[in-house]
Formats: C-alpha cells, sequence, structure tokens
C-alpha cells in the first residue's frame, strides 16, 4: 500500500524536484487514534520509504531526502523515535498545543 502511494503521489517527479519533497509517515491505524508504532517500527517503515526512493533515484537522494514520523509524537516517545536512523524528525499534532509537551518533544532532538 505505501510503495502504492509512492508511485502515485512522488514517483512522477524528476530528480530534483523529488529533493525538495518532505515525507511525513503515519501507521493507517495510528491515524486520529491517538496510538503511535514502535521506535522499532518507525525505523522499518522509514528504512524501507528510503529504500523505495533509492530504487527509484537513487541511494543519494534517498539518504538526503527527509522522513518524518508523524504518528502521536509525544514527548514520552519522541527521543527514542528520533533516535533512528532513518527517522529524521517528526511531524507534530495535537501535541503541539500543549507548550510544556511540545518542549519535551523539541529537547529530544538534542
Amino acid at each position: 500500500y505505501v510503495e502504492t502511494q509512492l508511485r502515485e503521489s512522488l514517483f512522477h517527479l524528476s530528480e530534483d524536484a523529488i529533493q525538495k519533497v518532505v515525507i511525513a509517515y503515519e501507521p493507517i491505524w495510528a491515524i486520529g487514534t491517538g496510538k503511535t508504532a514502535s521506535a522499532e517500527q518507525a525505523q522499518e517503515m522509514h528504512a524501507y520509504l528510503r529504500s523505495a526512493i533509492a530504487g527509484k533515484y537513487s541511494e543519494a537522494v534517498a539518504a538526503n531526502i527527509s522522513i518524518l514520523y508523524g504518528g502521536s509524537v509525544k514527548g514520552n516517545n519522541a527521543k527514542e523515535i528520533f533516535s533512528k536512523a532513518d527517522v529524521d524528525g517528526g511531524l507534530v499534532g495535537g501535541a503541539s498545543l500543549n507548550a510544556e509537551e511540545f518542549v519535551q518533544i523539541i529537547k529530544a532532538l538534542k
């Protein structure tokens, strides 16, 4: 399913254009639920996305494209998720409405 989404939405772009794209991944089962993937699950999917991009474009493009995790990033899970090699950051939703929670997420980037 994810590969189909990539192919239909992004893979028509030129190599120059795709390098300007930021991808945010959220598991379909996490949308609107407050549930989040484990850091290992997030890493696995982000690595898959990067591999698919490398297959279409190049290893260099795949290494440089930003892939964010967007499934209920919170202060208590951000550090572990952001520590994974293929996770470049987070797309923060509801947690951004709480200043203290948002500060914890930002601190996890250090």
